[in-house]
């Protein structure tokens, strides 16, 4: 029953956060969602509904490093994300941590990203 609180309390923050955030072409919403044991990031253009650029563990290249939902995976993956941004042509993004506080592994994520080179 906690956990159904949790989960609707998350739910309330994603809305909230995407009533505000919004990507475009220029500038895309980068959203990065944490699972048990994987993280996902991804670039969005909200005008089309396309994502830009997509990056996550399961990637080949960041399947060998074997990398957890942790502060190290979270810290790996964000410079990576970052890199290959860049490489698409993304210099700014629009941050959306999805429903879970800027706390922990989504600060690191998002630290090591701007570490990277995105601005946001």
């Amino acid at each position: 029953m906690n956990t159904i609180r949790k989960a609707q309390l998350r739910q309330k923050r994603r809305w909230r956060i995407r009533k505000k955030v919004k990507g475009t072409a220029v500038r895309p919403r980068l959203c990065v969602t944490f699972t048990s044991r994987h993280i996902y990031a991804q670039a969005i253009n909200d005008d089309t509904g396309a994502t830009l650029v997509f990056l996550g563990t399961l990637d080949p290249e960041l399947r060998q490093q074997e990398l957890a939902a942790n502060l190290a995976g979270a810290k790996a993956l964000g410079v990576a994300f970052a890199t290959k941004a860049r490489a698409a042509g993304l210099a700014s993004v629009v941050f959306d941590r999805a429903g879970a506080l800027y706390h922990g592994k989504v600060k690191t994520f998002a630290e090591s990203a701007r570490e990277g080179g995105l601005q946001f």
